[in-house]
């Protein structure tokens, strides 16, 4: 690449590559190397159409990232037990010579399937470590893939049972349509969940839409834009919409018109053939089914801690103002059946006839309809194994014994443990997975995963685990091409802004340097530089977009937005014309009863019609009892994940406390800023009290992605949420249930030995 010559400032236009919610336009202002201050998108339009992609709080501390005293700036080994971070110095080639040397070792005695690459979203840009990594491996062989994400896999694998698809969602726009808007467990303030989203909440609440949010928090986003919140216990999101679902048909308040032309399992007159009496989603909401339960508002009144009368409200409004949004956040399906939750919803969006039209939504997933075709580097694994991202542990023990009945994809059984794990700019090795404490006896024990190599730009809890540990560049070294998370029809070119610092290097270079040890080096470039590379991903691009600009122009412009005259609306077709465009379900409709989840005959965890499940360690857990706060770890504005942990400029922002209610403060003496001791069977974490009415009373909340920091009894000290939780994939997605823990809250001088 071109050396960046020093001079006077210069205005670079970029963006960043972490996992955020959303992507924007950073403008990097350089002066003799380097960045001395960083603005956004002001110079573009601000129209309605396609309003400004600002960056917050996040993208303008990059400064504080970028040049930390605590960055890693050169490859290093392992000299002590793992997991105790304790490393020495050594050069990038004796690095590779370790790395080619064990990964030979592996692939030859325990072949590909012992060969994982973590789930790491630390860099999601389109040339990032593990895209390299996974080409270069995919060369030598192959390695075990996984499927699903730590964000929404859950819904991601429950939603097709209900519609054939995730894409469930309508462009943003078209929000300025709905009457009402029900957000379940979505706060885009903090999240941004696609940069504007709150913008585009803000214009259809300025149009006359009602905003409700149900939240255990009083989030950002109900602060700023509802106009009623609605608290609710961590898990019980179905029992309440099943409640819903009761009053809405003994009050035949559903479109019944709609379930009968588009729906299948509905009621006993729309089953599928050979279903014995009593399976239909009706028979199990009144009550005349199998569990003989009329899930009424006073029976989810016990269970979710929202009044009766609220219950009725919000069902008749749901039912009565077309039309209306039910938009489903991803807290809710990270719990212990999270699966559950995202077919509840759009079996209520059916029932209310909120598909398919303008200003509805049909729930679950609510991925957004209207996709884009952009280019990719080529990855042709030969080892079609896959596994659930949250599987590895497993993977390590007893991979030889996980099967199809564990989630296994691609073969009937895995033929090898993990051995080998390449954790490519990701935290998820530790801090991101559930139980800390028992993840980290297992990486501890190198007999299991016998090499582990880290790329990154700081000492995380993950990277600590690391055999080799690697410097890694950061956004501002670096080129590449980044679209949005979610939500947004454009995609952003990062230029690079400066140098890179001392020993860290692009993973092009280095993991081209590791092709040649394993003897892949022209197989894996193609004789390519990283430039010809991001060439061939516009080029890739421009045979699906006609009007996509060429390589040059769209790297000096930075940004490409895709323009569209309407709104898009999932399953409109499906709709108009069903015949013609039916469901991509097995029956061509909407699926509230799915044969395929029936077939796996497990009804008391994966029921072929959605229902509340009593979740272990929820409200009804006998081990309440011990542990009688419910605790979740939502999302805040100072951190993307884990991400920016250390940056001085977001501890300023925003402190790492636990949310806690005035009442369960009272209760326990606490005041507001003491720190307390928060346990649970798994862990203990001490951070300081947030006593605030933000949060309902029975709910704790750790806000997630603080580094875990255990102190030398093994107490967490920076308020790691995953300290708490529990390893217990979920029973159909194999999926992380990271918001289902009970635990109890102590002030800290009333700790005693033992607890």
């Amino acid at each position: 690449m071109t050396t960046i010559a020093l001079q006077e400032e210069r205005i670079i236009r970029t963006s960043g590559s972490h996992n955020c919610g959303g992507r924007c336009i950073i403008k990097a202002h350089v002066k003799e190397g380097r960045i001395v201050r960083i603005t956004s998108d002001d110079e573009r339009p601000d129209t309605e159409g396609q309003p400004q992609l600002r960056g917050c709080l996040r993208c303008r501390a990059y400064r504080s990232y970028l040049y930390h005293k605590d960055r890693l700036t050169y490859p290093m080994k392992r000299v002590g037990k793992r997991g105790e971070g304790i490393f020495e110095r050594i050069s990038w080639a004796e690095a590779l010579d370790s790395i080619a040397d064990h990964t030979k070792r592996i692939m030859g005695k325990y072949g590909p399937e012992a060969i994982y690459l973590q789930y790491a979203t630390g860099n999601a840009g389109k040339t990032s470590e593990e895209v390299w990594m996974k080409r270069l491996l995919a060369l030598y062989g192959g390695y075990l893939d996984y499927y699903g994400t730590y964000s929404s896999a859950c819904t991601n694998a429950a939603t097709p049972y209900t519609y054939g698809t995730v894409n469930t969602g309508n462009s943003r726009e078209d929000w300025v349509n709905s009457k009402l808007i029900i957000l379940m467990g979505f706060n885009p303030a903090a999240t941004i969940h696609g940069t504007n989203t709150a913008y585009y909440l803000k214009k259809a609440k300025a149009a006359g839409a009602k905003i409700i949010c149900i939240d255990p928090l009083y989030s950002d986003t109900a602060a700023a834009l509802a106009d009623q919140w609605i608290p609710i216990r961590p898990t019980t999101d179905s029992a309440l919409l099943d409640a819903m679902a009761y009053v809405m048909i003994t009050e035949n308040l559903q479109d019944q018109q709609f379930l009968d032309t588009y729906c299948l399992g509905f009621d006993e007159g729309h089953m599928p053939a050979g279903i014995p009496k009593g399976n239909s989603y009706k028979s199990y909401i009144l009550g005349t089914g199998m569990d003989l339960i009329p899930k009424t508002p006073i029976w989810a009144e016990q269970l979710t801690g929202i009044s009766r009368d609220v219950i009725i409200q919000l069902a008749r409004e749901y039912a009565l103002t077309k039309p209306g949004a039910l938009i489903q956040g991803f807290g809710p399906q990270r719990h212990a059946y999270g699966e559950q939750p995202p077919r509840s919803g759009a079996a209520l969006a059916a029932m209310t006839g909120n598909i398919g039209i303008k200003g509805g939504w049909a729930s679950g997933c609510g991925s957004p309809c209207r996709k884009q075709y952009i280019g990719s580097i080529p990855v042709p694994n030969p080892c079609k194994a896959a596994i659930s991202m949250y599987m590895w542990p497993l993977a390590i023990q007893n991979g030889m014994q996980l099967g199809k009945k564990e989630g296994v994809r691609g073969v009937d059984k895995l033929s090898a443990n993990i051995k080998l794990i390449f954790n490519m700019g990701g935290n998820c090795l530790i801090n991101q997975h559930s139980d800390t404490n028992g993840t980290a006896k297992l990486l501890a024990d190198d007999s299991l995963a016998e090499f582990i190599v880290v790329s990154d730009h700081f000492l995380t809890a993950s990277a600590k685990f690391a055999d080799i540990l690697l410097p890694a560049d950061n956004f501002m070294e670096r080129e590449d091409i980044v679209a949005p998370w979610s939500h947004g029809d454009y995609v952003l070119f990062m230029n690079k802004a400066v140098e890179t610092v001392d020993e860290c290097r692009n993973g092009y270079d280095w993991i081209g340097d590791l092709a040649e040890k394993l003897g892949l080096k022209d197989e894996f470039t193609q004789g390519k530089t990283l430039d010809d590379w991001l060439r061939f991903i516009v080029d890739e691009t421009r045979k699906e977009n006609p009007g996509f600009p060429a390589y040059e122009e769209f790297k000096e412009k930075g940004v490409y937005d895709w323009e569209y005259e309407e709104p898009a609306i999932a399953f409109k077709e499906q709709i108009e014309d069903p015949k013609g465009h039916p469901f991509s379900t097995p029956s061509g409709k909407i699926e509230f009863f799915s044969a395929r989840l029936w077939e796996l005959n497990q009804p008391d965890v994966v029921p072929a019609i959605p229902k509340y499940i009593s979740a272990w360690e929820g409200p009804e857990d006998p081990l309440y009892g011990q542990y009688p706060l419910q605790c979740i770890g939502h999302h805040i504005k100072r951190r993307v994940h884990s991400m920016f942990d250390n940056n001085d400029w977001m501890e300023d922002a925003e402190k790492q406390e636990l949310w806690i209610s005035g009442y369960d403060a009272e209760k326990r003496g606490i005041k507001n800023g003491e720190e307390v001791l928060v346990y649970n069977v798994r862990g203990k974490v001490i951070l300081p009290a947030k006593v605030t009415p933000r949060i309902m009373p029975g709910v704790v909340s750790v806000p997630q992605g603080g580094w875990w920091s255990p102190d030398k009894e093994g107490i967490d000290r920076r308020g790691c949420i995953n300290t708490l939780t529990k390893y217990q994939p979920t029973p159909l997605a194999f999926a992380n249930p990271q918001h289902t823990n009970l635990v109890e809250v102590i002030k800290l001088d009333k700790q005693e030995v033992g607890v």
